[in-house]
């Protein structure tokens, strides 16, 4: 008889099926690889296209009245793309196999506040390494929210749900200044301020162009159209920072999706590795244009068990991680963007309150040879 993994908190399975688990997913990642060619490079090099056309387009159009909603739209639409299904997907390495330095993670740099560096940093390294793990992952609620039972409630949690309206729309500012982890130096007085002002020069010397170029320069140029182009600038960028905080939200913080004690590190293994992103990960639906604008991350489970793959192709997986899940009793987490949406706002309003009480887990069935765990604790 099989004897359940010891190490591992969260499922009944053991490590021949971890292994298993590994070897599929890995059997996918490497089939995908080796289909990479003209139809990879052709979709990033038209939405390369289209996203230029569209910031042109938005710049141009804001500085008339009559076409001022429309350019404030191209330009949203341009920096959501710019950041989502362009930026983020090529500092992964996507497209890294086509040698283009126009679009290489080595040295692509994007339209928002933080840097190409610190990005692949907190999120390519701390994030994907460390999903959902509470305190190693800082993305668990970023040094501001509370967003598991396994952090210990402050009073300052009690504004949760403000805060992270606060969160959503300066998005970019606060991505910016992740690496930096402020709280260290705020709240928990482990950080000098000399440490903090040599981390923060690298930081505002990004911030400050971006805030020149989309507050000073743009709107000089439109002349006595200045404040149209401002305040049209204003809201491009604050739709694009809701919308990308709504859609990391969406993927990692809905009731469904588990957190885990730093424990679950120890002697990790590549399938167990996988069944933790699987575990912490949550998508939600949509058509083309939603994948689309969401940079795929509506596929945030095939993004994080396959971080380096061009993202287009997370909908072409999706099917064999969904077989995968059913053969090994696995949950695969799918929702409307709206139903992921109420369920992460859920937990940032009861995560509010230190009596706010954890979810229990649904009993999962171990696959082939696993027998059914009773329900777990959710660090939710």
């Amino acid at each position: 008889m099989n004897t359940p993994d010891p190490i591992s908190p969260y499922r009944d399975l053991t490590p021949a099926q971890f292994e298993a688990i590994g070897q599929r997913f890995d059997a996918i990642r490497n089939r995908v690889r080796g289909e990479l060619g003209r139809r990879d490079a052709d979709y990033i090099h038209a939405l390369v296209r289209r996203q230029r056309q569209l910031e042109v387009g938005g710049r141009v159009l804001m500085i008339l009245p009559p076409t001022w909603p429309l350019g404030v739209a191209a330009l949203s639409a341009a920096k959501i793309l710019d950041n989502m299904e362009i930026g983020h997907n090529v500092m992964h390495g996507q497209y890294d196999w086509m040698h283009d330095p126009a679009i290489n993670s080595k040295s692509f740099e994007w339209d928002t506040a933080d840097t190409a560096k610190n990005w692949k940093k907190t999120h390519n390294f701390e994030h994907h390494t460390f999903t959902n793990v509470v305190g190693r992952d800082h993305d668990v609620g970023y040094g501001l929210l509370r967003m598991s039972e396994d952090q210990p409630w402050e009073p300052r949690f009690l504004f949760n749900v403000p805060l992270a309206v606060v969160l959503h729309t300066f998005f970019q500012h606060f991505v910016a200044v992740q690496n930096m982890k402020l709280e260290d130096f705020l709240i928990y007085k482990t950080k000098t301020r000399e440490q903090l002002a040599a981390e923060f020069k690298p930081v505002w010397n990004k911030m400050r162009k971006q805030l020149a170029r989309d507050y000073l320069w743009f709107p000089l140029l439109a002349g006595p159209f200045a404040p149209l182009v401002l305040v049209g600038n204003v809201v491009a960028n604050f739709t694009r920072n809701v919308w990308a905080c709504a859609v990391i939200f969406n993927g990692h913080f809905p009731e469904q999706a588990e957190q885990f004690p730093e424990s679950v590190l120890q002697n990790e293994t590549r399938g167990q590795w996988y069944v933790r992103q699987l575990l912490g990960s949550a998508n939600f639906s949509g058509g083309k244009l939603m994948h689309i604008a969401s940079g795929n991350l509506s596929f945030q489970v095939e993004h994080h068990l396959f971080p380096d793959l061009p993202a287009h192709r997370y909908h072409e997986i999706s099917p064999e991680v969904q077989a995968i899940c059913h053969d090994y009793g696995l949950p695969y987490n799918t929702g409307s963007f709206w139903k992921q949406t109420a369920s992460t706002w859920t937990r940032i309003l009861r995560l509010s309150f230190p009596t706010g009480k954890r979810r229990e887990a649904t009993p999962v069935n171990g696959g082939t040879g696993g027998a059914q765990t009773p329900s777990l604790p959710l660090a939710a």
